[in-house]
């Protein structure tokens, strides 16, 4: 089981103690990788400009690191709450207390291991990181996910799962035939739209379509009339109503190759808006 699963289990209610020293022991494992690496360079002869040049470049790294870590971390939290009850051992508190102090167990046991043998300063830090560093990786990077994985093979962890992988395809399966379900009921509702319509709106299409013919001085009068006649199919059926009965003159029309003067007269009513372009039928 990785990071996110573990942040989560220490950031779920009651235990933000844990969480707070989730936080604290990751950017003392993060720094001690800090001062390994410089100790390390140092070590091997590398000046301190030439380590200063390179620590800005691992700060912008190790910063994007963390970032991902974090992203990861409330991210996986949502999901993971759906398979906690898998994974009784790496969910129980005692373990959840063991792998967020991993990195001050660490430090501690370096901090024994320097005073036992006094090299100096530098070596009793240097040790202290350095087993702060090694008990983390071997806790977080190795311990953890070992115990995840072996924990899926238990009856008990396997039976769940499934158990939790049927319900998810039960909801799927529920949630498709919603959807299914809905859509034959929009087709069924737009087809008793278009019958109700189709009785309705044949005279006025009719109207319209001998709009499309007058001449320049009843211009007016037909654009008058076709905004009347496209507010009646708004206050009808909404926009639906108005393309129907657009269609429907047009298709009367359309042998005629007649301007299709309609979009623009209706432009503006209800939620209509005409084409920048009005072509011709």
């Amino acid at each position: 089981m990785g990071p996110p699963q573990q942040i989560e289990r220490v950031l779920s209610p009651g235990k933000g103690t844990l969480s707070f020293f989730h936080l604290i022991g990751t950017v003392w494992f993060v720094l001690c990788i800090g001062f390994v690496l410089i100790a390390s360079l140092r070590q091997a002869g590398f000046q301190w400009w030439l380590i200063f040049s390179l620590s800005g470049q691992s700060v912008v790294i190790m910063s994007a690191l963390v970032s991902l870590y974090l992203f990861a971390i409330f991210r996986g939290a949502p999901r993971t709450k759906q398979i906690r009850t898998e994974h009784q051992l790496t969910c129980a508190s005692y373990y959840m207390a063991f792998y967020v102090s991993a990195p001050f167990l660490g430090g501690i046991a370096g901090c024994v291991n320097g005073m036992l043998d006094p090299s100096g300063a530098g070596q009793f830090v240097y040790g202290v990181t350095l087993g702060t560093f090694g008990t983390t990786f071997i806790t977080w990077g190795v311990i953890d996910p070992l115990f995840g994985l072996l924990e899926t093979f238990t009856p008990a962890s396997r039976a769940k799962r499934l158990d939790r992988l049927a319900r998810q395809r039960a909801e799927r399966e529920e949630q498709q035939s919603n959807r299914e379900a809905l859509l034959l009921a929009l087709e069924k509702q737009e087809k008793e739209n278009h019958r109700q319509w189709n009785a309705v709106l044949h005279p006025y299409a009719n109207e319209l379509a001998a709009l499309l013919f007058v001449d320049e001085a009843g211009l007016e009068r037909a654009q008058r009339r076709a905004a009347e006649l496209g507010l009646m199919a708004w206050q009808t059926g909404g926009l639906g109503c108005m393309r129907y009965l657009h269609e429907m003159t047009l298709s009367s029309v359309r042998k005629q190759n007649a301007p299709d003067y309609i979009a623009w007269w209706w432009d503006g009513i209800g939620t209509w808006r005409n084409e920048p372009v009005v072509g011709s039928i």
